[in-house]
């Protein structure tokens, strides 16, 4: 016989143990609930195409001046296309293309282009901008060059060796400009690199130079554009900024795919110059930096090389 004390006890343990059974699945009579499952991933969804894009190759001179920064959100949501840009000197940037590293160039350096062009490596050269080159410098011109003619004015920088000339020096269209007008006024470029501490290449772009032809109080070429772009943080004025050689084009032209077979978007190239000599855009490359800078920074010339 169990005391009154342990049969309390075995009925409660009876009791739990009823309790458990009745809600386990598939007890006392009831469906078991189905676990649930995922969805199996489906494989025959396929990945979102990829948006085309487009490489191009500038010059600095395009790009300091915030040009391309203007125009390639309208030529991006137009065209449905990425562009891929790619700022250098102009040489550097026919390298590029000789290379199939870009489907378009814009450039502006007209001999090497005519070049690149009757190599085969470009489909047609196609101006659409233009501008002049300047001699900049101090405003107490120490070379007292002040007015003269390009070719004269490099020939009493090394003649005198009294101001200091800070060269481009990087194969890009104004340093092929500056070698064009030593070579007019009868130096060989060799010997202009070696005439002494006065003459300084950068080996950088634009502004750059131009910031550092300031730090030195010195004179360099440039673009108009760039210039005016920078002209409220440099103390250098235009010393010489007339003669027919000083005449500036930019030019865009498509890499040739029969030539680089890595160039593979001679089409969306071919869209980007009808782009920038369209009746807008040329409109608005004209009216360019106006606003903020009360000068014009290009001509648009529409696919017509424009006389000096």
């Amino acid at each position: 016989m169990f005391s009154k004390g342990k049969l309390v006890r075995i009925l409660g343990i009876i009791a739990m143990i009823a309790a458990l059974v009745s809600i386990l699945p598939g007890c006392a009579g009831e469906e078991p609930t189905p676990s649930p499952t995922l969805s199996p991933t489906p494989t025959d969804v396929s990945p979102l195409p990829a948006q085309p894009r487009l490489r191009v190759a500038t010059t600095t001179s395009l790009y300091d001046t915030g040009l391309w920064g203007y125009l390639e959100p309208m030529f991006e949501e137009r065209y449905s296309v990425e562009l891929d840009i790619l700022y250098t000197g102009s040489g550097q940037a026919l390298e590029y293309g000789r290379r199939g590293d870009v489907d378009v160039l814009t450039v502006h350096d007209k001999p090497n282009e005519l070049k690149f062009i009757s190599d085969n490596f470009g489909v047609e050269r196609v101006p659409f901008a233009y501008n002049y080159f300047l001699i900049v410098g101090p405003d107490n011109d120490p070379a007292g060059i002040k007015g003269m003619a390009p070719v004269d004015a490099f020939k009493k920088l090394m003649e005198s060796g009294a101001g200091t000339f800070v060269s481009r020096g990087d194969n890009s269209g104004t340093h092929s400009m500056e070698k064009r007008i030593w070579k007019l006024a009868g130096y060989e470029y060799e010997v202009v690199e070696n005439a002494g501490d006065w003459y300084v290449e950068s080996g950088s772009g634009m502004g750059p130079t131009l910031q550092m032809a300031n730090e030195k109080l010195g004179y360099t070429l440039s673009d108009m554009g760039t210039y005016i772009a920078f002209k409220s943080k440099l103390d250098l004025v235009p010393i010489v900024d007339k003669g027919d050689i000083l005449l500036n084009v930019y030019s865009a032209i498509a890499i040739n795919p029969e030539k680089v077979t890595v160039a593979k978007n001679l089409t969306m190239a071919k869209n980007l110059i009808v782009f920038l000599t369209s009746p807008e855009i040329q409109e608005l490359i004209g009216k360019y930096g106006v606003a903020e800078y009360g000068l014009q920074l290009f001509t648009p010339c529409a696919g017509n090389e424009p006389s000096s």
